[in-house]
């Protein structure tokens, strides 16, 4: 039976919000001149920034712990599946100028980005202790709310 470090997942849900925090930077320079917009943008950068802080904590509770499989190769084959996304790879400035043209775009990029990190979480809450696991419930509210504000703006646009 494989055992799961459950501060590898932790690392890759860090990585994720860290890719998430920059796109919305990239995306509230990119669309400055839109007031409502780019504040909006500019506010789920700050969140993402908070869930970094609070996946380190997460990460350093965790630590030393080791999580059974139901099955050999069970989590490798969960992470893998929402680990393996194209989502990602348009994060560097250049990249995003190429692919993100409009507003709307942006929008749906970042509605996109919070349904990832709401599967995300969802997972990695069963692999994780009763007070982590209250912790990763709060965040994926988050991340509820910012693909429901990021939806609202689209509806305004």
């Amino acid at each position: 039976m494989a055992i799961l470090q459950p501060s590898d997942i932790v690392d890759i849900g860090i990585e994720k919000e860290i890719k998430r925090r920059d796109f919305y930077a990239l995306a509230a320079d990119q669309f400055s001149d839109k007031a409502e917009l780019a504040e909006l943008f500019g506010r789920l950068r700050d969140w993402e920034e908070g869930h970094i802080k609070k996946f380190e904590k997460i990460r350093e509770d965790v630590k030393g712990g080791n999580y059974a499989e139901s099955y050999p190769g069970e989590i490798h084959e969960y992470m893998a599946a929402v680990v393996d996304s194209d989502l990602y790879e348009n994060l560097d400035s250049k990249s995003f100028a190429l692919t993100i043209k409009t507003p709307e775009a942006a929008l749906d990029a970042g509605i996109g980005f919070e349904k990832d990190a709401i599967l995300f979480f969802g997972g990695l809450a069963n692999f994780v202790d009763p007070k982590a696991r209250e912790v990763i419930r709060d965040l994926i509210a988050e991340e509820q709310m910012h693909m429901l504000q990021l939806f609202e703006m689209k509806k305004k646009l």
